[in-house]
């Protein structure tokens, strides 16, 4: 299969009012220009950064990428685009992995770089308001000196905004959740240019529709996402951190398993199979001993995580699980959860020139070892190279094929070995997608999952909040 064709299989046909005439581009860009000045850019080296670039899903640029510092400057940019017809696609720092920031019928790119602003510390209340292009580790830094932190952690050094947009969780869910459990309210501009807030910084409401869990995970489909407000944590008092290898994925999951039903408290528990950590050693240089491994942490006082990570140790043990290694101090477990973190590069390291196929399921945790075992099975049988990580401790993995686009045999045998992991998943009481979002790789699987019903009720309120399916078209579904 060609890579114009992988690109038509995936992305869903293009609505009724789309795409906008040159004319209607046109007109847009000039009254950016005039109104932006440098600060609007339609230069193509520009443009293809803004489409998709982590995938395989071919790169899709707007036609014009404009860049705001304030809520208002993106209202102003919402109605203009409103009023000619124009796409608005929002875009944080670019590092999600299922086509959410292409362009499919062009428009205009409201890219959030400037809007980087921690607006309020409400330390006290254990909340803060920022701007959507603050980044997670700009905003613990920022937070660091007041004992407090952000713990929502998916890897990459994603964008607040983004990561709200995507409904984005990582290694540290299993103990503080995702961020659908941390944000508290946002200020987006809708379809049609309006500014709304969804809620208040007070920790629970029953006052109306819950408008914020509307836009969190929407995808910019829904609106346009100019401030959050963050629930914080205190910074543990002891943290401890380390790796343990196990015979076979079977026993890891086994282990993980028995850690959450026990009600161990655990932060991070963290699952790379053999070909991940053989990958993971030659791309940041650790010597771990190639085999199935959890990577874990503990957070609370000194007692609690010495007695944490004892009795997770009986529990590794007793499913087959082999010495731990400890890492206890700051430098020791950034360098191990760095090298957790950049799987997604060390498995690339492992078949150079060929492209990543990232993707991610969901299952209940009780059905977690069957669907990884299954899924290695899948992965020998398809002759693929396709290393797992994943964020075991709520049911979430992730297989990242290694696919030769010129190769038409491999892409056919790629796509079906991920279409199987979703069905499998699914088959499961799973979701096709845990983390990663639906983005244009994923809308296939949704009437599957939630049935022609619920799917038929997204697309009333998407109908409903942009009649004109101008924000982030042909994304979550097709209109």
């Amino acid at each position: 299969m060609s890579l114009a064709a992988v690109a038509s299989h995936q992305t869903p046909a293009r609505a009724a009012s789309l795409p906008p005439g040159r004319e209607a581009i046109a007109a847009v860009t000039q009254a950016l220009a005039a109104r932006f000045g440098n600060r609007l850019v339609t230069s193509l080296a520009v443009r293809q950064q803004h489409g998709h670039t982590l995938t395989w899903i071919p790169n899709q640029p707007p036609d014009a990428v404009v860049f705001p510092d304030s809520t208002e400057e993106v209202a102003d940019i919402v109605k203009l685009c409103a009023e000619h017809g124009v796409p608005v696609i929002a875009f944080g720092t670019g590092t999600s992995l299922e086509g959410h920031v292409n362009a499919p019928y062009g428009g205009v790119c409201i890219d959030m770089a400037q809007m980087k602003r921690v607006i309020a510390v409400h330390g006290e209340d254990l909340d803060c308001v920022v701007q959507p292009g603050v980044t997670r580790k700009e905003l613990n830094e920022h937070l660091r000196d007041q004992g407090l932190m952000f713990p929502i952690d998916p890897g990459a050094d994603a964008s607040i905004g983004g990561m709200a947009a995507t409904r984005a969780s990582g290694t540290n869910a299993v103990r503080y959740g995702t961020m659908k459990d941390n944000v508290l309210a946002l200020t987006a501009v809708m379809a049609d240019g309006s500014i709304v807030k969804t809620s208040t910084r007070a920790r629970k409401t029953s006052a109306g529709y819950d408008l914020t869990r509307l836009l969190v995970g929407s995808e910019g489909t829904l609106g346009v996402i100019t401030e959050i407000t963050l629930k914080l944590h205190g910074i543990p008092e002891a943290i401890s951190a380390g790796v343990c290898p196990f015979p076979s994925v079977q026993a890891a999951c086994d282990a993980t398993i028995l850690t959450i039903q026990t009600g161990l408290p655990v932060a991070r528990i963290e699952l790379l199979d053999d070909v991940m950590i053989r990958g993971v050693n030659q791309y940041s240089k650790l010597s771990l001993p190639e085999t199935t491994m959890l990577f874990v942490e503990f957070h609370g006082s000194e007692a609690g995580v010495k007695e944490q990570a004892e009795r997770f140790g009986e529990i590794a043990r007793d499913c087959g699980g082999g010495d731990f290694d400890w890492a206890t101090k700051a430098e020791d477990r950034s360098r191990l959860w760095q090298a957790r973190h950049d799987v997604y590069w060390a498995a690339r390291a492992l078949r150079p020139g060929a492209e990543s196929v990232a993707t991610d399921v969901c299952v209940p945790i009780s059905r977690l070892a069957e669907c990884v075992e299954e899924t290695k099975r899948d992965i020998e049988a398809s002759g693929l190279i396709a290393p797992i990580a994943g964020h075991v401790g709520d049911g979430n993995f992730h297989t990242q094929p290694l696919v030769d686009l010129a190769d038409p045999d491999e892409v056919e045998r790629a796509q079906g070995f991920v279409d199987r992991l979703v069905k499998r998943a699914l088959a499961m009481g799973g979701t096709c997608t845990g983390e990663h979002g639906v983005g244009q790789k994923k809308m296939k699987y949704l009437e599957l999952e939630h049935g022609a019903e619920a799917l038929a009720v997204m697309a009333t309120l998407k109908r409903a909040l942009d009649p004109q399916n101008i924000l982030n078209p042909g994304k979550i579904v097709a209109l």
